[in-house]
């Protein structure tokens, strides 16, 4: 390596330091410490020396099969769960977690929170399942909650299936999907929410409702508290 080369080189280095900078960063604040120094020489040092960044692979998330929504002849055969977003008053974000049984599109219950992560999933399912009973089968998309090691391990202990939908194609979930349009005209468009507290209260108010009065077509106009296949 040239000697001039080699300066450059070592002016590079002490420009990355312990930092991860791509070739535009580390060229300018090169050439901020050292306007001599032009763009063509430090590029040409910056990738012969192989300072550049490799590239993250991102992980590909491997496509499961076609999983059609079998209609079962039981409570507690397949619940179907999914998440969906809104905000309170103040502009803060909160999150629902929805849980559908298939077999008659009982509401298992609605969780309310600034943040779902997979332990506080598996705490509300946990509740739910000392409720009604543990389901067969839970049916989700490919989220990072359900792809998660505690989640998988918490199937895996309560001998669940897991089924998951193909990756972009909600209409593997549409039971809940459907639910979830009901629960948005319902409640989170047509009430404005200050506190999570005052969600959760009409969201129960809803379930309720939703549960024992209110008639299903798809359940030849019965409740799903009433419905029997």
């Amino acid at each position: 390596m040239p000697i001039k080369d080699k300066r450059i080189k070592e002016i590079i280095q002490k420009a990355i330091g312990t930092t991860r900078k791509g070739r535009v960063k580390v060229i300018k604040q090169v050439q901020k410490d050292y306007p001599e120094l032009g763009v063509s020489k430090i590029r040409r040092v910056y990738e012969r020396e192989g300072f550049s960044l490799s590239k993250k692979l991102r992980r590909r998330i491997k496509d499961n099969p076609k999983n059609p929504i079998q209609l079962p002849l039981a409570k507690n055969e397949e619940w179907a769960i999914d998440f969906m977003s809104d905000s309170l008053n103040s502009g803060r974000r909160i999150r629902t977690l929805n849980v559908i049984d298939h077999f008659n599109r009982e509401c298992k219950g609605i969780e309310i929170a600034i943040n779902l992560p997979a332990r506080r999933v598996i705490e509300y399912l946990d509740i739910l399942i000392e409720r009604h009973g543990t389901p067969k089968r839970i049916r989700t998309d490919n989220g990072p909650e359900f792809r998660s090691k505690l989640f998988q391990c918490w199937l895996t202990k309560n001998n669940i299936e897991w089924s998951r939908i193909r990756k972009g194609k909600p209409q593997e979930n549409a039971i809940v999907e459907r639910f979830n349009r009901t629960y948005r005209e319902d409640v989170l468009d047509a009430y404005v929410f200050n506190t999570i507290e005052d969600a959760q209260e009409v969201t129960n108010g809803f379930i309720e409702e939703y549960n024992e009065i209110r008639p299903h077509q798809a359940l030849n106009y019965q409740t799903p508290s009433s419905y029997v296949a």
